[in-house]
């Protein structure tokens, strides 16, 4: 099936720069986009370029955008024929996938049960196992209620271990516990607030590595029995468990090794039967890759793959969910160069806290390689309701070098006023000359900003 033979209307289950992402990559192919809207986004950007514009409810995203009867009810009388939830909100929730399919929808993404197999920490990592892919050491399955018994199981791990909800995710649910003293408060503790969080208070247990990267192998299959893999992605800047820039091909890890990976990785797809984009995440340390889980979605951070490989992967999620074959086979896919994303929150830099309001300036940065995926512009306001990131400063360049200086020139043009953004943490971090080296591990940032706070 060609991109011509493709038609439909999609219906974009979420706002800002993704729903805006995924609208572009609809017009590429000439479906006809639906944007549903709470009361706070009336004025987005997404609202105004969209072919139809629906209002599902008030700012609480609980009664607008992750209130799955809504969405089928704006989909049904917009003559939506196909969703797609982007990332966040319902983006893999199994169910909402199981009803958009009901319903006689196409849901842009994988099957409701590949969702549930890789949503669930401990059949995702027994999936990977059968896989041959490799993941961190720890209990075979979901901890016993005996403690006696859970203890057993982290001395033969090996302190430090990590506690962590079958169901968790975002860095909730987890708790690293470095001696036989502390397990049983940690493993409570943990439950209880799994059962908070994610209503199901199920844990397992893994050996808590202690300065491992975050890489992250993109994937992308078709119903046809193609599935490939994109290359890799370091992520491993991130403030509590919440990345804050990513680069792409990660620093000084052979690229035989990586494709080793990622090859186990579309191998596993196979297995599973699994369709669509998808991103497997891997703790990296001492030359041993580790997988920790996989997101059954399009990730924040997919632009700098799609620099990187030159495929547009929105647009690839929207032909495969319709039928169609990926035009391209593993021996076409090559990693060019290098590319960056910081993510640009209203925020304050230090204390991270959120800052919504009227943008009155919204200067953006150009040049050769530079690519900025935003919602924003001046006269815009923040609704406080919502995640804070209002943009992506995308770079590109033919080495990590050309790209860092490419990368500090976006952030040192980036003009924004009116609110209070991360754009000097970014110019902080880029200076950092550890950073400029490669290879930072998942708690240099963290270490780094404390190390800022003293006098």
């Amino acid at each position: 099936m060609s991109a011509s033979q493709i038609t439909g209307r999609v219906l974009i289950a979420n706002r800002g720069e993704i729903a805006l992402r995924i609208q572009r990559a609809c017009r590429a192919l000439k479906l006809e986009t639906v944007a549903v809207f709470s009361e706070a986004d009336r004025e987005s950007r997404h609202v105004q370029e969209a072919d139809i514009a629906l209002c599902i409810g008030p700012a609480s995203a609980a009664k607008s955008y992750l209130d799955p009867e809504r969405l089928l009810l704006a989909a049904r009388v917009t003559g939506a024929t196909a969703i797609h939830p982007g990332y966040g909100f319902l983006s893999e929730n199994a169910d909402f996938a199981e009803a958009v399919e009901a319903a006689g929808l196409i849901f842009v993404g994988p099957t409701a049960q590949s969702i549930r197999i890789m949503g669930d920490k401990i059949s995702a990592k027994r999936a990977m196992l059968e896989a041959g892919v490799p993941c961190v050491p720890g209990s075979d399955g979901s901890l016993p209620d005996a403690v006696e018994d859970v203890a057993a199981i982290a001395e033969a791990v090996g302190y430090p271990v990590i506690v962590k909800a079958t169901g968790g995710g975002g860095g909730k649910g987890m708790r690293v516990v470095w001696s036989a003293a502390e397990l049983a408060e940690a493993v409570s503790l943990t439950a209880h607030e799994a059962r908070q969080a994610f209503g199901n208070g199920t844990l397992y247990l893994e050996k808590f590595m202690q300065k491992p990267r975050h890489i992250e192998i993109q994937v992308l299959c078709d119903t046809h029995g193609t599935a490939l893999w994109l290359g890799a992605r370091d992520c491993s800047l991130q403030r509590r468990h919440q990345k804050v820039l990513e680069e792409a091909p990660p620093c000084d890890i052979p690229a035989e090794e990586i494709a080793r990976i990622g090859t186990l990785c579309a191998e596993a797809c196979h297995r599973m039967g699994y369709r669509g984009a998808g991103t497997f995440e891997f703790l990296y340390e001492d030359g041993l890759f580790a997988f920790i889980e996989m997101n059954t979605r399009v990730q924040v951070e997919h632009p700098i793959t799609e620099e990187t490989t030159g495929i547009d992967i929105v647009r690839e999620q929207l032909r495969i969910a319709h039928g169609a074959k990926l035009n391209l086979r593993q021996r076409d896919i090559v990693t060019r160069g290098h590319a960056f994303e910081c993510r640009i929150n209203a925020e304050d830099p230090r204390t991270f806290r959120p800052s919504p309001g009227l943008i009155s300036r919204w200067d953006l940065p150009g040049g050769p390689g530079v690519r900025v995926d935003t919602h924003v512009t001046a006269g815009y306001t923040i609704p406080p309701h919502y995640d804070s990131m209002i943009g992506k400063i995308i770079v590109h360049g033919g080495t990590r070098e050309e790209a860092l200086a490419r990368l500090e020139i976006a952030l040192a043009e980036m003009r924004v006023e009116g609110v209070t953004t991360n754009l000097s943490l970014h110019q902080d971090i880029v200076a950092e000359p550890a950073f400029r080296e490669g290879s930072v591990d998942i708690h240099f940032l963290e270490n780094w900003l404390r190390t800022r706070e003293e006098p």
